[in-house]
């Protein structure tokens, strides 16, 4: 298996759901804004999502896939599928008992997230409704996920990546077409995430028919296997969702602020997730059964050359992405959301957020990175540690962030902590020699300065003056934005040629 064509796969299929994110969120933006309507949904939605990454993409992922290798390296096919039917039996039972209990309890829940809502009878009431249509959600992706994990360990890797487009068009369908059917009409986005996660999961049921995988119900939580899974899954939760946490966190702090805080950050949030998506959890999805395999047949150098080449893309990839969203912030946010009720201050106070969180998104990525390098060999232990002390040194910036910045501030804390999770990360896998650098980083890590200086220049003297893409007719606008793109990658890669880059160089065979 060839990781460099796998990571292209899967990144060209995020890269359309990311497209279509970027459609669903015009198409919101355009029909409701940034206000009381838009604060009330994002929070709703928070909370199934931010359940749907900690317990079912995040830590359940990390606790299940080098498991479910280890049984397929060393066990067969029959007990391997026992341990399928098994978990997917347990996993269901405890989440379906989850949304039961998110539905019935949402007052609460609102109370606890976004207590500043409580202030506004209306608003808050509105937001209890959409979180009990939302709450479901998580069900669905808690299966969605355990397909994934299987047809990833399997190397079927296309299909789990393409998934999530069909909640983005789930989300466009129901915006443009069902919405005067609902009162008020922002109940659309709600009924639109309980498609789209119902959606998600039957596209992968033939998938798993095919490769003899289809769970069947079989309760058995004494299982070793499943105890396993559970005993890795408690603590992952918190390993591997610190930065979700934290956005939690965030959203408490938010509603407190000016209406719209919440907004402004949700919209700098979606374009933080473009290349987070697109290279992050590519990365992670191929790496972590690829460094379990690895681990399982007892194969430190592949373990170790495995992290390295991640790293490097990473470094590669990451970097540029960061310093265009931080120069092209108004440029982007313009083109994309300035419509209809979504003002040119609405632009430049979501840039604000934007630029906080383009400072820590190589943080962000390497932590997808470097996190599968302990799950791989079933090591919670040191991941809580260091995601306990990235939530309270987040929580301390916040503090002092909060009033000088306001939503800036809770962004820079979330980008800041997610760079000193991955720099604690690269210490205990350096400490442990589980992680040993190959050489030539030093030639490496010069070439992609001057590149970067580069882009820098190109987009500079490309981009003209800010104010001008405020009033900019909006054709104009996406002709000159695609066209600073166009170019600022050109005049990256090309310096990269010229300084002796190659693609054949991180090219890496894996095994399938």
């Amino acid at each position: 298996m060839n990781l460099l064509r796998t990571l292209a796969t899967v990144s060209s299929l995020t890269l359309l759901s990311r497209i279509l994110g970027f459609v669903r969120d015009f198409v919101i933006a355009r029909a409701f804004g940034a206000g009381m309507l838009t604060d009330a949904f994002f929070v709703a939605f928070r909370l199934p999502n931010l359940l749907r990454r900690m317990f079912a993409e995040g830590a359940f992922s990390q606790a299940f896939v080098p498991l479910l290798a280890e049984y397929r390296n060393r066990r067969g096919e029959a007990e391997t599928k026992a341990l399928v039917d098994r978990v997917a039996t347990l996993l269901f039972l405890v989440v379906l008992g989850v949304a039961a209990l998110g539905v019935i309890g949402a007052p609460a829940l609102i109370y606890i997230s976004a207590p500043g809502f409580a202030a506004d009878a209306e608003k808050f009431a509105l937001t209890v409704a959409l979180t009990r249509i939302t709450f479901p959600y998580i069900l669905f992706m808690a299966l969605v996920a355990l397909a994934a994990g299987i047809l990833n360990t399997w190397s079927r890797f296309a299909l789990p990546a393409f998934t999530p487009t069909l909640l983005n068009l789930s989300f466009i369908g129901m915006a443009l077409f069902a919405a005067p059917y609902f009162d008020p009409p922002v109940m659309v986005l709600a009924w639109a995430v309980f498609l789209g996660g119902l959606l998600q999961l039957a596209i992968q049921l033939p998938a798993l028919q095919r490769i003899g995988m289809l769970p069947r119900f079989d309760f058995a939580p004494g299982d070793p296997g499943v105890r396993r899974v559970m005993k890795l899954m408690a603590p992952a939760v918190l390993g591997v969702s610190v930065a979700q946490i934290s956005l939690l966190i965030n959203t408490i702090f938010a509603s407190f602020l000016t209406s719209g805080s919440v907004s402004w950050l949700y919209y700098a949030d979606r374009l933080m997730e473009f290349p987070a998506g697109l290279l992050g959890a590519a990365l992670g999805t191929i790496l972590l059964p690829s460094l379990a395999r690895a681990h399982s047949s007892s194969q430190p150098q592949e373990f170790s050359a495995l992290l390295d080449w991640g790293l490097r893309l990473t470094i590669l990839l990451t970097l540029p992405a960061a310093l265009g969203l931080a120069m092209l912030g108004v440029p982007l946010l313009s083109t994309l959301f300035q419509h209809g009720a979504f003002t040119a201050n609405d632009v430049l106070l979501t840039r604000e957020a934007l630029v906080a969180y383009s400072i820590g998104l190589i943080g962000m990525i390497l932590v997808k990175v470097l996190a599968p390098g302990f799950y791989a060999q079933q090591n919670i232990r040191t991941p809580v540690k260091i995601a306990l002390i990235t939530l309270l040194a987040t929580q301390a910036m916040n503090l002092a962030f909060i009033v000088p910045l306001k939503h800036a501030g809770l962004a820079l804390s979330i980008g800041l902590a997610a760079c000193l999770n991955a720099a604690l990360l690269f210490r205990g896998l350096r400490q442990r020699a589980v992680y040993v650098p190959q050489p030539g980083w030093t030639k490496f890590g010069l070439r992609i300065a001057i590149a970067l200086m580069v882009l820098a220049a190109t987009l500079w003297f490309g981009m003209g003056k800010e104010a001008d893409w405020l009033i900019a007719p909006a054709w104009t606008r996406v002709a000159h934005l695609s066209a600073l793109v166009i170019a600022g990658a050109a005049a990256y890669f090309a310096t990269l040629w010229a300084l002796g880059f190659r693609l054949r160089d991180f090219r890496r065979q894996g095994t399938a």
